[in-house]
């Protein structure tokens, strides 16, 4: 009687190579759990973006919308205004009072604003590495007092210096020098000397930071090139400080386009023009003439200038 042979069967594992690693629960969410995530980020963001929308959004809307009406705050077509389109705009461009205060508003942000606190708070900066501590702290300590002072204060302070019968002209006379009073015949240097004082701090402190957080070994190596400090600043720092250099330009330059309480404060916009820009000149057409429609197109064009500037600033830093 023969026997026949048996088959050895050996199991080296599972058929199915998934079953082998089990994937342990919750290793991955399902599509259920990041459809639930989603529904409740968007459920919790609701109220911030209606509260957002409502706050931000519905007033620059009624600006746009404003801006193509003929509503004046007296008279007949404060109650019955009507659509105009772009009427508003049109005398606008061809008026010279605006073509006047565009042209003081780019001057007071290229001299305070890009000089006086982007070139010359770089320029602290940089000599406060080169002093002691005591000296960083005390002259630190001043300047930041500077931004730390209220802007309307600021304004009754730089018009008590240099307007009439102010600081400057009494320590004239006193010593027998001539004096001419600065708020009238140069108004717009007053103005951005004054804008420089009160917002350099920002702008120091901002590139204070950026150059204790630089690098030391680049500035080694140059400087053992043969470099000299003037070169290390100019190819060295400055091209690894792009990005500090253009956050700091975006911020000043919304801060300065806005800037309505100091000149207002200092010089009302005069004598004459000579000092009018945008914001003061918005603030004169609405509330002195009472024009409140003409006034908004104004502000439409001051809106669109800070955007253009700002889009054109924030694609640079993204490319830095």
């Amino acid at each position: 009687m023969s026997v026949a042979p048996t088959e050895l069967v050996i199991e080296t594992g599972p058929s199915n190579p998934a079953a082998a690693n089990p994937r342990p629960r919750g290793a991955r969410p399902t599509r259920r759990r990041q459809r639930a995530r989603m529904v409740t980020t968007a459920v919790m963001m609701t109220p911030f973006a209606v509260l957002l929308g409502g706050l931000l959004g519905w007033p620059i809307v009624w600006t746009f919308v404003l801006s193509l009406t003929n509503e004046e705050l007296t008279g007949p077509t404060a109650l019955h205004h009507q659509f105009i389109g772009l009427s508003n705009f049109n005398q606008l461009f061809a008026d010279p009072n605006f073509g006047a205060s565009l042209v003081h508003t780019l001057q007071y942000l290229v001299g305070s604003a890009y000089i006086g606190q982007v070139v010359f708070g770089f320029v602290l900066a940089l000599l406060f590495r080169q002093c002691s501590r005591t000296v960083q702290a005390i002259v630190g300590g001043i300047i930041i007092l500077s931004w730390v002072v209220p802007e309307l204060i600021a304004g009754f302070m730089w018009y008590a210096l240099l307007g009439q019968g102010g600081v400057l002209q009494q320590a004239a006379h006193a010593i027998g020098l001539p004096y001419s009073q600065i708020l009238v015949t140069h108004p717009m240097a007053a103005v951005n000397l004054a804008n420089t004082w009160r917002g350099v701090a920002f702008s120091m402190m901002l590139f204070t930071a950026a150059l204790a957080a630089f690098p030391t070994d680049l500035l080694e190596a140059a400087q053992v090139d043969g470099a000299g400090s003037v070169k290390r600043t100019l190819f060295v720092v400055l091209p690894n400080l792009k990005g500090t250099f253009l956050i700091d330009i975006v911020l000043v330059t919304l801060a300065t386009l806005n800037d309505f309480v100091l000149i207002f404060t200092m010089t009302g916009g005069g004598p004459g023009e000579e000092s009018q820009v945008l914001s003061t000149y918005m603030y004169q057409l609405g509330f002195t003439e009472y024009r409140i429609a003409y006034a908004t197109a104004v502000s439409v064009v001051l809106l669109i200038i800070g955007v253009v500037l700002s889009a054109f600033y924030v694609r640079a830093l993204r490319k830095s």
